[in-house]
């Protein structure tokens, strides 16, 4: 019943987004003509970085690099728009695929779901103030720890720990550490703190099946983008070409890859997501580095 509601509200999302994104794209025909974008490139692009953001890699940044590699944007203004709505219907792929494909107590997928969106609502006007270096800084760091505590209890030096993650639900006090976290989780987004890695590394500690981080990261990033992308096409500010091959190449990476994941063994996925969370500490960090 619970899932059945999740699924029906990121349905409705769904809608509310193509809704916007269709109109615009059939009223500038003619300006989407003229772009740069080649459909090609775009797609290819969108078909790799969401066969890795399925992974739990994230999407952004490598797509950055590449629709500058590649010159798909004719204005840099248009990039921020560009990235949220191209990737708008991909990652409502992922959390379709993976909520219904993947066993997870109802309660604890709607819980974090809910508190990651309102999290990010309530980011948008108070965390959004902090400073973003230290909070890279900091969120570095500790995903650099979380990950020395995953393979030093995946190579059983850590038997406290515990042996293996069979839970596929929380109760008690675990549920409410997992709320309030991913709480946070969501309200760090407003300021470029991605939520795959730490949501994988929070799920993990808490006992649950690495597979089950997957439904609940997707799902929590799938309620925060469509309204977003929605406003982005609204006022006009993103690259409509791009968009549109990137999305559909998009989709069809992340079926790939969603694929490859749920085929996995439970030891080989754990460490892909170790290695997906040093990466992305590693990333943190060097952003806190990084001259402004």
């Amino acid at each position: 019943m619970i899932v059945n509601l999740l699924l029906g509200v990121l349905g409705v999302l769904t809608l509310y987004f193509l809704f916007f994104f269709v109109k615009d794209v059939a009223a500038n025909k003619e300006v989407m003509a003229h772009e740069q974008a080649s459909w090609v490139k775009s797609g290819f692009i969108g078909a790799f970085v969401n066969f890795f953001d399925t992974l739990g890699i994230g999407s952004f940044a490598p797509l950055t690099a590449l629709l500058d590699f590649f010159k798909q944007l004719d204005h840099d203004r248009l990039l921020p728009g560009t990235l949220n709505v191209s990737c708008t219907i991909p990652v409502m792929t992922e959390a379709f695929i993976f909520i219904q494909s993947v066993e997870v107590d109802p309660v604890t997928l709607f819980s974090m779901v809910a508190a990651a969106i309102v999290g990010s609502f309530v980011g948008s006007r108070t965390v959004s103030k902090l400073p973003e270096k230290k909070v890279q800084l900091y969120m570095g760091i500790a995903l650099l720890v979380t990950a020395a505590l995953m393979l030093l209890r995946q190579f059983g030096v850590l038997d406290a720990l515990g042996t293996g993650n069979e839970a596929i639900g929380l109760e008690g006090i675990k549920l409410v550490i997992a709320v309030v976290i991913n709480f946070f989780l969501g309200a760090l987004m407003t300021i470029g703190v991605g939520l795959y890695a730490p949501c994988m590394a929070l799920v993990y500690m808490l006992g649950l099946n690495p597979l089950v981080a997957f439904p609940i990261m997707m799902a929590s990033c799938a309620g925060l983008m469509p309204v977003a992308s929605a406003e982005f096409i609204k006022a006009g500010v993103y690259a409509r070409k791009s968009s549109i091959a990137i999305t559909i190449g998009g989709i069809i990476g992340v079926f790939i890859a969603a694929k490859f994941v749920t085929g996995l063994p439970m030891d080989v996925l754990t460490i892909i997501i170790t290695i997906v969370v040093i990466y992305t500490a590693i990333t943190y960090i060097r952003k806190s580095k990084a001259h402004a």
